[in-house]
Formats: C-alpha cells, sequence, structure tokens
C-alpha cells in the first residue's frame, strides 16, 4: 500500500473535480460573481462557464481515479504514468507560481497574488514532491 501523498492527491483531484461541476452549473462561491471568482483564481478574467469547467471536471476526475489505482496497487503501469503526470503537473504549477510571486505586478490589492503565493505554489510544491517520493519506493 503507498503513503499518504498520492491517497491525498486523489482526494484533492476528486475535491477539485466536484468544485468545477459546482462552478460549471453557475455558482460563484467563493466570490460574489463570476469576475470575482476569476480574478481569485486565475488572477484575470476568463470564464467559469460548463464549456470550461466541465471538461476540467472530468479530467480530475479521471485522473483522480488513476492516482487512486496507484493507491492501491502501485505495480499498475497505467496508475503509475497518471500519477507521475499529476505529480509533474503539480510541480510545473508550482514552478509558475513562483515565477508569477517573484515577478507579477500588483500593487492592486487583488487576493490572486496572495492566494498564489501563500497557498496555490506552496501546495502544488510540497505534494508534487511528496507524490514524486511515494512513486520512487
Amino acid at each position: 500500500m503507498v503513503v499518504g501523498a498520492a491517497r491525498v492527491g486523489a482526494v484533492l483531484l476528486a475535491v477539485l473535480s466536484l468544485v468545477h461541476v459546482y462552478w460549471g452549473v453557475g455558482a460563484t462561491w467563493p466570490a460574489a460573481d463570476e469576475r470575482g471568482l476569476s480574478l481569485a483564481v486565475l488572477g484575470s478574467v476568463v470564464s467559469f462557464g460548463p464549456v470550461v469547467t466541465l471538461p476540467l471536471a472530468v479530467l480530475e476526475g479521471v485522473a483522480s481515479a488513476g492516482v487512486y489505482a496507484y493507491v492501491r496497487d502501485p505495480r499498475r503501469r497505467i496508475a503509475r504514468l497518471v500519477t507521475g503526470a499529476f505529480a509533474a503537473g503539480l510541480l510545473l504549477r508550482g514552478a509558475v507560481g513562483v515565477v508569477w510571486a517573484v515577478f507579477g505586478k500588483d500593487g492592486s490589492g487583488a487576493v490572486f497574488p496572495w492566494l498564489n503565493a501563500l497557498v496555490y505554489t506552496p501546495l502544488c510544491l510540497g505534494l508534487g514532491l511528496a507524490v514524486l517520493r511515494d512513486l520512487r519506493r
């Protein structure tokens, strides 16, 4: 049985999938509207409509199942590939987050730079490294 990082990753992907379904049906929590949600989550104004969010939800759901399959049986080749891709994606997002935190300019008091620096980037880097460590065992 695999240790916790991959298990946490599978749960995180499942939760993200459900959140994207929630946004896909028109909800905007934790923001007041779609524009505010977009600015907080991505730092720019983009659509959070179903055409964007529902394919992401499906991708995250499939990835969650793949990572969970790895948790159940680390010898399964496809599950190892999915889990490796998940770890690589986390580390890539973390690296981009570091670049944004260092070189991004935002004196407007917007929420995204703070969320990026204090939540998104550390979570992606920490979990990505932990999942890689799981894969190396």
